[in-house]
């Protein structure tokens, strides 16, 4: 398993390889989507190159660390955990069955690409919201470009794995929503992603037959305390399922990520009232952990100006 960061040094953006809170970085100044490019036998091999003849290796303590995609193509987030769903139709008051279609059918919105924040970095209250929300996610990577893929192809064109915060501001998502075209402007004002990409090969050990996906832990904290506990293995489709669906009639690339929709209990707007009372304020620490991905860590800041 190789854990892929992207981190800035000394002004500029370098990819490397984590191991043991060092990052080992490879020779060629490229970006992480360039590597993945070339299929996971490029990215092992320079995953290898990397770790026997670095061009550097920093302490990860030393570095600022971006989003392993800084700038992904696309970003597209499906809604694949079906408690989250009926925990938010049931605090909305439309109750917890579910329409027929939420089982058959992978569905997702697109998200915006052009406000993604690093594992580490300040996010800032959404203009014009007072209910900021966190949503506890993993996301996957593709590596490989293609169009209607099946569900075993699209499986195969994953390269990596990392944890993803949808953040929303349920004000703004809730006048949307009358509308029926998706959420835009609740949740166009960040996306935070990291640490790392995880390759696959070690994640899926952790998967029983017939799970959709590992049997894997997913918590979030708010300011230390505990909100959100979930499994991976809860989802009710694969990410090879979701990643098949997104590329019907459309032609996934490299570095497009696909987020799984959030865990069951992994937002406030499902959990508020029994933890922390309200939703997010400046002044917040937001820590999202999954099992083998790492944690994400993001402090809540007043929007400058």
């Amino acid at each position: 398993m190789a854990r892929w960061a992207t981190y800035r040094h000394q002004g500029r953006d370098r990819v490397g390889v984590v191991s043991a809170e060092a990052l080992h970085a490879i020779s060629e100044d490229v970006g992480l989507i360039d590597l993945i490019a070339r299929g996971a036998d490029g990215l092992r091999a320079a995953a290898e190159g990397a770790m026997t003849s670095p061009a550097q290796v920093v302490a990860v303590a030393d570095v600022e660390l971006r989003a392993p995609i800084p700038e992904p193509p696309s970003v597209r987030d499906s809604l694949c955990f079906l408690d989250h769903m009926r925990n938010c139709q049931q605090v909305t008051g439309a109750g917890r069955t579910l329409s027929d279609t939420w089982y058959r059918v992978p569905a997702f919105y697109f998200a915006c690409p052009a406000t993604v924040f690093g594992p580490y970095q300040d996010v800032p209250t959404a203009p014009g919201s007072a209910w900021q929300d966190f949503e506890l996610e993993i996301a996957a990577v593709v590596g490989a470009a293609g169009a209607d893929l099946s569900v075993e192809q699209a499986q195969k064109a994953i390269v990596g794995y990392t944890i993803f915060n949808d953040w929303s501001a349920r004000d703004l998502q809730r006048d949307e929503t009358v509308v029926r075209l998706g959420p835009a402007k609740g949740k166009d004002f960040a996306s935070s992603i990291g640490p790392w990409l995880v390759t696959p090969d070690e994640l899926m050990t952790a998967r029983a037959p017939g799970a959709t996906g590992p049997d894997l832990a997913m918590t979030a904290e708010v300011n230390g305390h505990e909100t959100s506990r979930g499994r991976w293995s809860d989802a009710r489709f694969s990410f090879g399922a979701m990643v098949a669906r997104a590329s019907a009639d459309a032609r996934l690339r490299p570095g497009d990520l696909l987020g799984s929709g959030t865990v069951g209990t992994g937002c406030l707007l499902e959990v508020r009232d029994s933890t922390i009372g309200r939703y997010l304020e400046p002044g917040d620490e937001v820590v999202l952990r999954i099992e083998r991905l790492g944690a994400l860590r993001t402090p809540i800041v007043t929007r400058p100006g």
